[in-house]
Formats: C-alpha cells, structure tokens, sequence
C-alpha cells in the first residue's frame, strides 16, 4: 500500500514517553453515567496531575473533552469542563492528543439516529478553534476513540451506550462516518490540525479447527476502522488516504485470545500460542501503513514494572525491524475505579487518592520507566541496546506472583470491564 501524499508524523509528544489519563463518558447498560476525569479528580487536579507527568520526564499525554458536558444545550458550547485541564498541560509544557468523543455523547444525540455525525463534526470544528486559541498551535485529535471496541461493546454485546447486539457492524459504519466528518471538519477550522485514529491490535485463535473461519473473521475486523477511515473499507463512507496521521495502537496482556461467541479466555504470554508483540506491530503497520504510537498499555498491581519492561522490549525489537514507532503511552497513568462496580484498578504510575495534595507514585514502575527512558534516548541516539530475553519470563513470574490481579478461570471467562476487554475489540 502506498503511503499518502501528505506528511506524517512520528508522534505528536516531545518525550518518547506520553501519560493518558482515562476520559471514558459513557452510560453502562444499566444507565448510570461515567465520568471518569471527575471520578479520579483529575478535573480537580489538573495542574498536579501535568506537573507530575513532566517531573517524570513525559510531555505527552493523552486526555478528553467531556462532550456530554460541555453541550448539555444542543449547538452550545460550555467549554469550562476542558479549559483547566488544556492550561494545565500547557503552563507544564506537555502536550496533549485531545479525544474529541470518548464513547460518551450528550444525551441529545446518539449514533444510532441520523444527525451524530455532522453534531460531532460540529463540535469537534469548535474544539479545534479553542485549542488553537489556548494552545496556540493547531490542535492533535483523536475524533472517536476505538471505534472497533466500542462497537463490539456497545453494538454486539449491549455492555453500553447505545446497548444493542447483533448491531456491531452498522455501529462500526457510523461511527467510521461520524469520525470522518469529525477529522474533516476540524482541519477545516483549523488547518494543519492532525489526527490520531486508536484501536487495540489483536490476535484471535479458534478453540477448534471448526471454528479456524470465525477466528479468522474476527481478527480481520480489526481493521476495519483504520481501513475505513482512509477510504480502504467501506469506502461509501468517505474515508480518503489522508484519513489520519497516526495509528494509535492499544495492547494490554488479555489481547490475545481465544473467541467462543460472545465470551473467550486469555491466551496469556508464556502460552505457546501466544505472538510476541513485536510480532503485531509489524503487522499492523504493513497492514495500515501509519506511523504508530502505542496509544495504551498497563496492567494492575505488582506486575506493572515487568509489563512496561516487556512492552519496551518488543517495541524496540519491532523499531530494530523497521516499523516506525513513535511513542509508549502509559494508559492510565492514574489509576482509577473499576466501571462496572467502583472497584479499585492500580495500574497507573501514580495512585488515584491523593496524600497530603500529591498522587502517590508507584515505586517499582517508576524505576523501571526512569531505566526504560534511558534506554530508548541511547536506542534512538543509535547506539546498541541489547534484547532482554528474560523480559518476558519476568512478567509472567510476576504475574503468577501477583494477588492483585490473580482472577479465577471463571472470573475471567465472565468478567465484563474495561480491562478484561481491552482485546476483544474486533468484532
């Protein structure tokens, strides 16, 4: 495939290192919304929050406009949800790829009926011209944040807004569309705004060589959104080669799997079937054809500086190999409650409850990403970092060890939350 005529970018942070912090918004099926930059207070802590990224050495990040509450009148926009956290990041020098729409919308428009795309498209122009007002640079936007996953979330398996099944692939056409509308209309207002698309990078295997076809199915729809959104897939729904800029890949230790319908289990690292990751990157960059970023990865509790440590790993294996990595974004940088019953997930470099006015900091994932920092300035300075072949037997030790994250096969197999999901994205 041919790479567009347009310039692209490596990445959009200064530092290799980037922070996201988890911006989800959406109604579980139950109704109750979520609010998740309220729900770990980084509304409230905004300026401490980015003090903290740039004290660790990351410029990056990755955070939301809350849409839902910045248009509660339809066409009009209250920008002060989002206004102390874009100064935030600014008066600490960190830049910022802004979700546009983190699978929460106002209550007055919805995917499922006609007019979410040129609504978004709307807002999205708006939010580029005051990030350009405040930032003073064209703005870097992710328009719909995982189209693929929430498709399958919210189409497929009802788990929440607009909580439908059997409706993942005309959910993944609209919301391609509204993507689209969204990219377009933001360049307009803002020329030289660029676009970052983000889904998760998966592998899928049949239980049964009876089901090799399905498996087969479900992996190939994973691109489906990037396709789309550069004209590849679909391409009624206007997608054209200057889609976006960036591929944002998500990757968490459960994105391998095997698919039995609407449920699976893990295929974990240390099981033979398992691909490394350096694997899945050069995949999906022959398959897209993008710069990529990883966009997301973490783990919770003990296992975090071993998870990082073989992440880091395989990315420099798959840069070794040629793929254009631009960045590893830690995501969620701040740990946060659980959507689906408040429970507490540690697998940010720093804690969700403040002490005495500061998140507290992860020791051990702190040093290993100070060593990983070092280690990628000497890698990309071009000088010869070794491979660390026990990186991966490390996490798997750690793992095996861990009491925080150890789940029962049951409990695994039926658990329906944002990190038990991350890899079924595809459908």
């Amino acid at each position: 495939m041919a790479e567009p005529d347009t310039p692209t970018m490596s990445s959009f942070s200064p530092s290799f290192f980037m922070g996201g912090f988890e911006c989800s918004t959406h109604r579980r099926n139950d109704g109750k919304r979520l609010d998740l930059i309220a729900s770990t207070r980084h509304d409230l802590l905004a300026e401490q929050d980015y003090e903290a990224l740039a004290a660790h050495g990351i410029l990056g990040a990755r955070d939301g406009a809350r849409w839902h509450l910045i248009e509660r009148v339809p066409g009009q926009y209250d920008w002060s949800p989002v206004l102390p956290l874009i100064r935030a990041a600014k008066k600490a020098g960190v830049r910022v790829a802004w979700d546009v729409c983190h699978y929460g919308h106002p209550d007055h428009v919805s995917p499922m009926e006609d007019g979410f795309a040129e609504a978004l498209a709307r807002f999205a122009a708006a939010f580029a011209r005051l990030l350009l007002e405040e930032e003073g640079e064209p703005p870097i936007l992710c328009p719909v944040n995982e189209i693929s996953f929430w498709s399958w979330a919210a189409g497929d398996v009802a788990y929440f807004n607009p909580g439908r099944r059997h409706w993942g692939a005309e959910l993944k056409a609209r919301l391609v569309a509204a993507s689209i509308a969204a990219g377009r209309a933001a360049r307009e207002a803002v020329p030289g705004t660029r676009l970052i698309a983000v889904d998760p990078i998966i592998k899928v295997f049949p239980e049964t060589p009876d089901d090799a076809e399905f498996a087969e199915e479900h992996d190939e729809a994973q691109w489906h959104a990037w396709e789309g959104l550069l004209g590849r897939w679909q391409p009624e729904l206007g997608g054209t080669p200057d889609g976006f800029d960036l591929m944002g890949v998500n990757y968490y230790w459960n994105n391998q799997f095997v698919r039995e319908g609407d449920r699976g289990y893990t295929v974990r690292l240390g099981d033979p079937r398992h691909r490394p990751l350096r694997e899945l990157l050069a995949e999906a960059h022959a398959r897209i054809q993008r710069p990529i970023i990883m966009a997301e990865t973490s783990i919770e509790g003990t296992p975090r500086a071993p998870w990082l440590r073989y992440v880091c790993d395989e990315v420099r294996a798959a840069m070794r190999a040629g793929v254009p990595i631009g960045g590893i974004c830690l995501y969620p940088v701040v740990s946060h409650l659980g959507w689906d019953d408040d429970r507490y997930c540690p697998n940010g470099l720093f804690e969700m409850h403040p002490n005495r006015g500061r998140r507290p900091v992860d020791p051990a994932l702190a040093r290993e990403l100070a060593r990983q920092v070092a280690l990628f300035d000497a890698f990309r300075r071009g000088e010869a970092v070794p491979e660390e072949p026990d990186s991966g037997p490390a996490f798997v030790t750690a793992w095996n060890h861990s009491e925080t994250v150890r789940l029962s096969a049951g409990a695994e197999e039926q658990r329906v939350s944002h990190e038990a999901t991350a890899g079924e994205h595809g459908a």
